[in-house]
């Protein structure tokens, strides 16, 4: 608990680096682009399209609401995660210069791929509200767990972020791995479809997927008007106990990583 009390209180003496950083990393994202932030909703746009098409004209499944609606909820949610591991993965190797001779938190260059795409998904949510309206989805008292669901997300996707940043500057086959990964992950999630429906043993192993539990609970507070299920519960105080130990690891690893890079 020391350690990690003094790993936060060295992030709050840093936090107008990481706000900078952030700040710069939005700037680079979007520079000479047309769209912008546009782009953080064309994606998810796209990819609803296609899956709406392939979910009720090929396959049809009933998930209780709009399909693209859910399709959309679970993709803005989705691409937020995918997103903030895709600049994580690079964030060290990306800035040796930085890393090699300025002493700071080396734990900001992920910490900030977290905070653009978080950015980002508060721009998808202006879409995800205006979907709501368009399918007439009443809002309720589930609401006030939207904060709490956006913040175990992060704190999940935070975790992972560090520990794919420092994995990636040790083994630079990861970030080719991660590609892999990040497909069959999505699949193996409740974005597009419920996992919940694949039974037997493989159903069984999908189930302990923090991030299905993550997307489920998103989509309860948002468009199904309540509160999310006890399985979320335990992932967020799984992510807890895992972004303690990722930034444990990060932080005892970080004298290595000028010898790496």
């Amino acid at each position: 608990m020391r350690v990690l009390s003094e790993l936060i209180s060295e992030q709050w003496t840093y936090r107008e680096l990481l706000v900078r950083m952030t700040a710069r990393d939005l700037l680079l994202r979007y520079k000479q682009t047309i769209m912008g932030f546009g782009w953080a909703v064309f994606m998810p746009l796209v990819n609803t399209a296609i899956f709406s098409v392939i979910f009720t004209r090929v396959a049809t499944i009933d998930v209780g609401v709009a399909y693209p609606l859910y399709a959309f909820c679970g993709l803005a949610a989705w691409n937020f995660f995918a997103s903030a591991m895709r600049f994580s993965v690079v964030s060290l190797t990306g800035n040796p210069s930085l890393v090699t001779k300025v002493y700071f938190p080396r734990e900001i260059f992920p910490f900030s791929a977290v905070l653009v795409s978080l950015v980002d998904f508060a721009v998808t949510l202006l879409v995800v509200a205006a979907a709501m309206l368009w399918y007439r989805v009443e809002l309720g008292w589930s609401l006030l767990w939207l904060p709490i669901v956006v913040g175990g997300e992060v704190v999940f996707t935070a975790a992972a972020a560090l520990l794919i940043a420092m994995a990636n500057l040790f083994y630079r086959d990861v970030k080719y791995l991660f590609e892999i990964v990040i497909a069959f992950w999505m699949f193996a999630t409740s974005v597009v479809y419920p996992i919940g429906r694949i039974g037997g043993r493989l159903g069984a192993l999908l189930a302990l997927n923090p991030m299905t539990h993550l997307i489920d609970a998103f989509r309860d507070v948002l468009i199904h008007g309540r509160a999310p299920s006890p399985a979320f519960a335990v992932t967020v105080l799984g992510s807890v106990a895992m972004l303690a130990a990722a930034w444990a690891a990060f932080h005892a690893a970080e004298f290595e990583f000028a010898e790496n890079l």
